[in-house]
């Protein structure tokens, strides 16, 4: 096996609220891709998860000697991945990255740890699953069988800001930003393909939940990525893309931000707020490059609200 380093560096602590589902963003995306393998490089594999499940993309990373997985998703999603890895090599699937804590990205733990994987993850990312993983996971069980019938497994090896698996021949590098989608995304990047995943931190489509991060600093994470230079970016949901996938992403929260920080600065009360939202939302619906992150309106509400909280502006009323 090729060696496994870790840098290790303290990482900011912070109390993450509770969030809600992120597969009921259901955007409207044709599902030509959903399900399918797309080898996108030699032994980089990308996979589209199915909004119908609620499950996440997944990609994976055919080392020398065994293979990374990107995402553990839902049980009933690891289930769906993990055969067609061991359709396509007999190497062992040693690792698997959970880009954050979200149920969709981690839940499905213990299915690739019972197919031999370690889950692997940010600092941030365990804190959050030892504080509320067992909570989440109750509530999540009531309402899917795959998660009642499969149990809550902790990421067993842990990173703070970076991290690589390089086994001589092929380089596999963990990045911690900062802030953004939640307190402990992780970036998978491959510098030699020039590919990355970067789970929630980037989506291509309306998929953005905001609760538990931080749309300025995640402005600024965007920011970083983008200095990578990746040709592929296989995103945490909706179709894989280029580095316009990121570009967009961030000039979307930009406007977003951008609208709400114009609200609180001309000082309109929370009910003024509210009822600018729809002219908002059909505003950015107007600028091509950013209208498809335009959520439906329920959900568009939402970030509002979590961008006027976030900026400051207080809670915005139900």
């Amino acid at each position: 096996m090729g060696a496994v380093r870790a840098d290790t560096h303290p990482v900011a602590r912070s109390k993450l609220p509770l969030f809600g589902c992120l597969a009921l963003l259901l955007p409207t995306f044709g599902l030509a891709q959903i399900n399918t393998v797309q080898n996108i490089a030699p032994g980089v594999y990308f996979h589209e998860g199915d909004p119908r499940l609620g499950t996440c993309n997944n990609g994976w990373i055919v080392m020398t000697d065994f293979v990374v997985g990107v995402d553990a998703n839902y049980p009933v999603g690891a289930r769906i991945v993990i055969p067609k890895i061991r359709a396509m090599t007999e190497k062992p699937i040693r690792f698997v990255i959970d880009t954050h804590f979200h149920p969709d990205h981690s839940f499905g733990n213990q299915v690739w740890a019972d197919a031999g994987a370690v889950p692997v993850a940010q600092a941030a990312t365990l804190e959050e699953l030892q504080r509320t993983g067992a909570t989440r996971w109750a509530d999540s069980a009531k309402t899917r069988p795959d998660v009642a019938a499969s149990s809550l497994r902790l990421p067993g090896l842990v990173y703070t800001d970076s991290m690589a698996f390089d086994d001589g021949v092929r380089r596999v590098e963990l990045h911690w930003f900062g802030v953004g989608h939640t307190h402990g995304d992780t970036l998978v990047w491959l510098p030699h393909e020039r590919i990355l995943f970067t789970g929630d931190a980037c989506v291509n489509g309306s998929f953005n939940y905001l609760h538990d991060g931080n749309v300025p600093e995640w402005i600024k994470l965007l920011e970083r990525a983008k200095h990578l230079g990746a040709l592929k970016v296989c995103p945490g949901h909706g179709p894989m893309g280029g580095p316009e996938v990121i570009a967009d992403q961030q000039e979307y929260f930009i406007q977003l931000a951008g609208a709400v920080r114009s609200l609180i600065d001309e000082r309109k009360t929370p009910d003024e707020v509210k009822s600018s939202v729809p002219g908002l939302a059909a505003q950015l619906r107007k600028v091509a490059e950013i209208a498809r992150y335009v959520p439906s309106d329920f959900w568009f509400m939402k970030q509002v609200a979590d961008v006027y909280r976030q900026l400051g502006g207080g809670v915005l009323p139900d």
